[in-house]
């Protein structure tokens, strides 16, 4: 089996084309986020195999893919609470990774209400308390 020429970059340029991803990071690694919501990243935890990509799919999802191609597709217990499964990039080819985007993209946005990107929200600082309203002893 050729090795797959698969890296962030071409996870990037097929997520970018679905509606309202963007270029993100997600614990200090390359990611890509929709409405403010996690897609896909970089599996930084030290469980992952190297040049891993965590998804996130509905958990009935995950386990179908699992079943199907174990070779490819896989979860450490890091992962096992989370809507999350790890791809190996370098066993996929293009068109099942734009398969698991479309998947994963329908997932994320369902029942979300779209946020503005983490760099546009408003920052909440402490709250400020009028002191003249506060009873005295």
């Amino acid at each position: 089996m050729p090795r797959s020429t698969i890296d962030f970059d071409t996870v990037r340029k097929i997520g970018l084309a679905l509606p309202g991803v963007e270029e993100s990071t997600a614990y200090g690694s390359p990611a890509l986020k929709v409405h403010g919501k996690l897609l896909a990243g970089i599996a930084v935890n030290r469980s992952a195999e190297p040049g891993s990509l965590g998804v996130c799919v509905d958990f009935d999802d995950r386990a179908e893919l699992l079943a199907a191609d174990p070779d490819v597709y896989y979860v450490t217990d890091h992962y096992v609470p989370h809507n999350v499964v790890l791809v190996r990039l370098s066993r996929v080819n293009p068109d099942v990774l734009r398969d698991l985007l479309g998947m994963a993209h329908k997932f994320v946005t369902r029942n979300v209400a779209p946020r503005p990107p983490a760099r546009k929200r408003r920052r909440l600082g402490p709250r400020k308390t009028n002191k003249s309203h506060i009873p005295r002893g």
